[in-house]
Protein backbone atom coordinates (compact mmCIF):
# COMPACT_ATOMS: atom_id res chain seq x y z
CA UNK A 1 0.00 0.00 0.00
CA UNK A 2 1.10 3.65 -0.90
CA UNK A 3 0.36 7.01 0.38
CA UNK A 4 -1.97 7.51 -2.79
CA UNK A 5 -4.17 4.23 -1.80
CA UNK A 6 -4.36 5.19 1.77
CA UNK A 7 -5.61 8.30 1.22
CA UNK A 8 -8.57 6.86 -1.16
CA UNK A 9 -9.52 4.24 1.24
CA UNK A 10 -9.33 6.72 4.30
CA UNK A 11 -11.18 9.09 2.02
CA UNK A 12 -14.08 6.16 1.68
CA UNK A 13 -13.70 5.46 5.50
CA UNK A 14 -14.25 8.76 6.94
CA UNK A 15 -17.53 9.36 4.21
CA UNK A 16 -18.94 6.29 4.65
CA UNK A 17 -18.52 4.93 8.62
CA UNK A 18 -21.68 6.94 10.16
CA UNK A 19 -23.54 6.81 7.01
CA UNK A 20 -26.03 3.47 7.16
CA UNK A 21 -24.40 2.40 4.12
CA UNK A 22 -21.56 -0.17 5.17
CA UNK A 23 -17.92 1.69 5.45
CA UNK A 24 -16.69 -1.91 5.15
CA UNK A 25 -18.42 -2.79 1.76
CA UNK A 26 -17.35 0.20 0.41
CA UNK A 27 -13.59 -0.17 1.49
CA UNK A 28 -13.58 -3.80 0.17
CA UNK A 29 -14.87 -2.81 -3.05
CA UNK A 30 -12.77 0.60 -3.60
CA UNK A 31 -9.47 -1.33 -2.85
CA UNK A 32 -10.71 -3.91 -5.62
CA UNK A 33 -11.25 -1.05 -8.05
CA UNK A 34 -8.06 0.39 -7.68
CA UNK A 35 -5.95 -2.57 -7.46
CA UNK A 36 -4.96 -2.30 -3.89
CA UNK A 37 -3.09 -5.70 -2.75
CA UNK A 38 -5.35 -7.20 -0.24
CA UNK A 39 -2.61 -8.38 2.15
CA UNK A 40 -2.36 -8.40 5.66
CA UNK A 41 -1.29 -4.87 5.88
CA UNK A 42 -4.06 -3.57 4.25
CA UNK A 43 -6.69 -5.46 6.07
CA UNK A 44 -5.26 -4.23 9.20
CA UNK A 45 -5.22 -0.73 7.89
CA UNK A 46 -9.37 -1.04 6.66
CA UNK A 47 -9.89 -2.31 10.00
CA UNK A 48 -7.39 0.28 12.58
CA UNK A 49 -8.07 3.64 10.73
CA UNK A 50 -11.64 3.60 11.79
CA UNK A 51 -9.30 5.32 14.80
CA UNK A 52 -9.78 8.56 13.19
CA UNK A 53 -13.32 8.49 12.52
CA UNK A 54 -13.58 7.54 16.39
CA UNK A 55 -11.94 10.91 17.45
CA UNK A 56 -14.06 13.16 15.05
CA UNK A 57 -17.16 12.15 17.01
CA UNK A 58 -15.01 12.90 20.36
CA UNK A 59 -14.51 16.49 18.76
CA UNK A 60 -17.96 17.08 17.31
CA UNK A 61 -19.56 16.23 20.38
CA UNK A 62 -16.77 16.97 23.05
CA UNK A 63 -19.03 19.13 25.31
CA UNK A 64 -20.84 16.08 25.60
CA UNK A 65 -18.27 13.68 26.01
CA UNK A 66 -16.54 15.94 28.61
CA UNK A 67 -19.74 17.24 30.36
CA UNK A 68 -18.97 16.02 34.73
CA UNK A 69 -22.61 15.79 35.05
CA UNK A 70 -23.56 13.78 31.81
CA UNK A 71 -21.70 10.46 33.35
CA UNK A 72 -24.16 8.76 32.65
CA UNK A 73 -23.68 8.57 29.45
CA UNK A 74 -20.43 6.66 29.94
CA UNK A 75 -22.45 3.84 31.39
CA UNK A 76 -25.58 3.43 28.82
CA UNK A 77 -22.23 3.28 26.38
CA UNK A 78 -20.50 0.79 28.39
CA UNK A 79 -23.41 -1.69 28.90
CA UNK A 80 -24.67 -0.99 25.48
CA UNK A 81 -21.22 -2.07 23.51
CA UNK A 82 -20.64 -5.44 25.74
CA UNK A 83 -22.88 -7.51 22.95
CA UNK A 84 -20.71 -6.56 20.19
CA UNK A 85 -17.55 -7.03 22.11
CA UNK A 86 -18.59 -10.77 23.07
CA UNK A 87 -20.26 -11.86 19.86
CA UNK A 88 -17.36 -9.86 18.04
CA UNK A 89 -14.75 -12.01 19.73
CA UNK A 90 -16.66 -15.30 19.28
CA UNK A 91 -17.33 -14.50 15.45
CA UNK A 92 -14.06 -12.96 14.36
CA UNK A 93 -12.79 -15.60 12.31
CA UNK A 94 -15.97 -15.95 10.58
CA UNK A 95 -16.22 -12.40 9.97
CA UNK A 96 -12.71 -11.60 8.19
CA UNK A 97 -13.54 -15.38 5.77
CA UNK A 98 -16.43 -13.27 4.37
CA UNK A 99 -14.17 -9.84 4.08
CA UNK A 100 -12.98 -11.42 1.01
CA UNK A 101 -16.76 -12.57 -1.31
CA UNK A 102 -17.43 -9.34 -2.56
CA UNK A 103 -21.55 -11.00 -3.85
CA UNK A 104 -22.93 -11.93 -0.40
CA UNK A 105 -21.86 -7.82 0.67
CA UNK A 106 -23.47 -6.49 -2.38
CA UNK A 107 -26.33 -8.44 -1.42
CA UNK A 108 -26.21 -7.33 2.22
CA UNK A 109 -26.45 -3.42 0.81
CA UNK A 110 -29.09 -4.56 -1.41
CA UNK A 111 -31.49 -5.81 1.66
CA UNK A 112 -30.30 -3.29 3.99
CA UNK A 113 -31.54 -0.64 1.23
CA UNK A 114 -35.12 -2.51 1.24
CA UNK A 115 -35.26 -1.99 4.70
CA UNK A 116 -34.44 1.61 4.86
CA UNK A 117 -36.70 2.53 2.39
CA UNK A 118 -39.66 1.47 4.69
CA UNK A 119 -37.70 2.49 8.48
CA UNK A 120 -39.51 5.88 8.17
CA UNK A 121 -42.95 4.92 7.91
CA UNK A 122 -42.67 2.25 10.53
CA UNK A 123 -41.35 4.35 13.40
CA UNK A 124 -43.40 7.48 13.52
CA UNK A 125 -43.93 7.90 17.33
CA UNK A 126 -40.85 8.68 18.66
CA UNK A 127 -40.70 8.96 22.71
CA UNK A 128 -36.91 9.87 23.24
CA UNK A 129 -35.80 12.92 21.70
CA UNK A 130 -31.63 13.05 23.04
CA UNK A 131 -29.18 10.69 24.49
CA UNK A 132 -29.92 11.77 28.55
CA UNK A 133 -33.36 9.99 27.92
CA UNK A 134 -32.19 6.72 26.87
CA UNK A 135 -32.17 4.00 29.66
CA UNK A 136 -29.74 1.64 30.17
CA UNK A 137 -32.11 -1.04 29.04
CA UNK A 138 -33.03 0.92 25.59
CA UNK A 139 -29.21 1.33 25.48
CA UNK A 140 -28.30 -2.49 25.74
CA UNK A 141 -31.08 -3.58 23.05
CA UNK A 142 -28.94 -0.60 20.79
CA UNK A 143 -26.25 -2.51 21.37
CA UNK A 144 -27.79 -5.63 20.76
CA UNK A 145 -28.91 -4.63 17.21
CA UNK A 146 -25.79 -3.07 16.18
CA UNK A 147 -24.78 -6.32 16.19
CA UNK A 148 -26.23 -7.31 13.06
CA UNK A 149 -23.66 -5.76 11.69
CA UNK A 150 -21.02 -8.33 12.05
CA UNK A 151 -21.93 -9.44 8.59
CA UNK A 152 -19.94 -7.27 6.00
CA UNK A 153 -22.45 -4.59 3.93
CA UNK A 154 -24.82 -4.68 6.83
CA UNK A 155 -23.87 -1.42 8.44
CA UNK A 156 -22.73 -0.75 11.85
CA UNK A 157 -24.91 2.86 11.57
CA UNK A 158 -27.50 1.32 10.30
CA UNK A 159 -27.90 -1.40 12.37
CA UNK A 160 -27.33 0.73 15.43
CA UNK A 161 -30.20 3.82 14.34
CA UNK A 162 -32.61 1.46 13.47
CA UNK A 163 -32.76 -0.46 16.98
CA UNK A 164 -32.70 3.22 18.35
CA UNK A 165 -35.67 3.99 16.39
CA UNK A 166 -37.66 1.07 17.54
CA UNK A 167 -36.75 1.79 21.38
CA UNK A 168 -37.91 4.48 20.55
CA UNK A 169 -35.92 7.48 19.24
CA UNK A 170 -35.88 9.95 16.96
CA UNK A 171 -34.31 9.89 13.79
CA UNK A 172 -31.97 12.36 14.93
CA UNK A 173 -31.27 10.58 18.36
CA UNK A 174 -30.81 7.48 17.13
CA UNK A 175 -28.28 9.01 14.50
CA UNK A 176 -26.55 10.78 17.24
CA UNK A 177 -26.60 7.98 19.95
CA UNK A 178 -25.05 5.80 17.12
CA UNK A 179 -22.43 8.10 16.66
CA UNK A 180 -21.88 8.21 20.49
CA UNK A 181 -21.97 4.42 20.67
CA UNK A 182 -19.38 4.26 17.70
CA UNK A 183 -16.42 5.55 19.62
CA UNK A 184 -16.37 2.25 22.52
CA UNK A 185 -16.96 0.31 19.69
CA UNK A 186 -14.54 1.15 17.07
CA UNK A 187 -11.83 1.71 19.91
CA UNK A 188 -12.63 -1.66 21.08
CA UNK A 189 -12.08 -2.85 17.63
CA UNK A 190 -9.04 -0.88 16.57
CA UNK A 191 -7.55 -1.53 19.57
CA UNK A 192 -8.07 -5.48 19.40
CA UNK A 193 -6.29 -5.39 15.43
CA UNK A 194 -3.57 -2.91 16.86
CA UNK A 195 -2.11 -5.28 19.63
CA UNK A 196 -4.05 -8.22 20.07
CA UNK A 197 -5.25 -10.01 16.74
CA UNK A 198 -2.42 -11.62 14.58
CA UNK A 199 -2.74 -11.20 11.21
CA UNK A 200 -1.12 -13.98 8.79
CA UNK A 201 1.51 -12.47 6.63
CA UNK A 202 4.67 -14.33 4.83
CA UNK A 203 3.96 -17.16 7.24
CA UNK A 204 3.68 -15.38 10.44
CA UNK A 205 1.02 -13.93 12.74
CA UNK A 206 2.16 -10.63 13.22
CA UNK A 207 -0.06 -7.68 15.18
CA UNK A 208 -1.00 -4.73 13.68
CA UNK A 209 1.30 -2.72 15.80
CA UNK A 210 4.25 -5.09 14.54
CA UNK A 211 3.49 -4.81 11.35
CA UNK A 212 3.36 -1.03 11.64
CA UNK A 213 6.96 -1.63 12.73
CA UNK A 214 7.96 -3.86 10.27
CA UNK A 215 8.90 -1.75 7.16
CA UNK A 216 9.99 2.25 7.58
CA UNK A 217 6.13 3.40 5.31
CA UNK A 218 3.84 1.93 7.10
CA UNK A 219 3.75 3.75 10.40
CA UNK A 220 3.41 7.16 8.39
CA UNK A 221 0.97 5.32 6.27
CA UNK A 222 -1.08 4.70 9.03
CA UNK A 223 -1.19 7.97 10.47
CA UNK A 224 -1.99 9.40 7.20
CA UNK A 225 -4.72 7.64 6.90
CA UNK A 226 -6.10 8.13 10.70
CA UNK A 227 -5.89 12.54 9.31
CA UNK A 228 -8.11 11.77 7.04
CA UNK A 229 -10.94 9.67 7.69
CA UNK A 230 -10.92 12.24 10.88
CA UNK A 231 -10.96 15.17 8.71
CA UNK A 232 -13.51 13.88 6.06
CA UNK A 233 -15.54 12.03 8.72
CA UNK A 234 -16.35 15.29 10.64
CA UNK A 235 -17.76 16.57 7.20
CA UNK A 236 -19.78 13.65 6.69
CA UNK A 237 -21.69 13.70 10.48
CA UNK A 238 -22.85 17.25 9.54
CA UNK A 239 -24.15 16.33 6.64
CA UNK A 240 -25.97 12.66 7.36
CA UNK A 241 -27.85 14.85 10.20
CA UNK A 242 -28.67 17.36 7.59
CA UNK A 243 -30.21 14.57 5.20
CA UNK A 244 -31.86 12.86 7.92
CA UNK A 245 -33.41 15.98 9.12
CA UNK A 246 -35.11 16.81 5.88
CA UNK A 247 -35.38 13.57 3.51
CA UNK A 248 -35.10 11.06 6.53
CA UNK A 249 -33.35 7.73 5.54
CA UNK A 250 -35.11 6.18 1.84
CA UNK A 251 -31.80 8.55 -0.33
CA UNK A 252 -29.64 6.23 1.49
CA UNK A 253 -31.93 3.32 0.31
CA UNK A 254 -31.91 4.05 -2.55
CA UNK A 255 -28.70 4.72 -2.84
CA UNK A 256 -27.62 1.19 -1.07
CA UNK A 257 -30.13 -0.83 -3.76
CA UNK A 258 -28.33 0.92 -6.46
CA UNK A 259 -24.74 0.67 -5.19
CA UNK A 260 -25.25 -2.87 -4.34
CA UNK A 261 -26.71 -4.09 -7.59
CA UNK A 262 -23.81 -2.59 -9.47
CA UNK A 263 -21.39 -3.96 -7.40
CA UNK A 264 -22.96 -7.31 -7.48
CA UNK A 265 -22.90 -7.45 -11.36
CA UNK A 266 -19.29 -5.61 -11.33
CA UNK A 267 -18.13 -8.62 -8.94
CA UNK A 268 -20.31 -11.03 -11.12
CA UNK A 269 -18.24 -10.35 -14.46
Amino acid sequence: MNFFEAIIIAIVEGLTEFLPVSSTAHMIFTSSFFGIQEDAFVKMFMVSIQLGSILSVVVMYWRKFFDKNNLGLYVKLACAVVPALVLGKLFDDKIEAVLGSPRPIAVMLIIGGVVLLFVDKWFTKPTVFSEKEVTIRKAVAIGFWQCLAMMPGTSRSAASIIGGMQQGLSRQAAAEFSFFLAVPTMLAVTTYSLFVKEWGTEGQGLTGIEMMMATPQNLPIFLVGIVVAFLVALVAMKFFIGIIKKYGFKPWGWYRIIAGILLFTYFSL
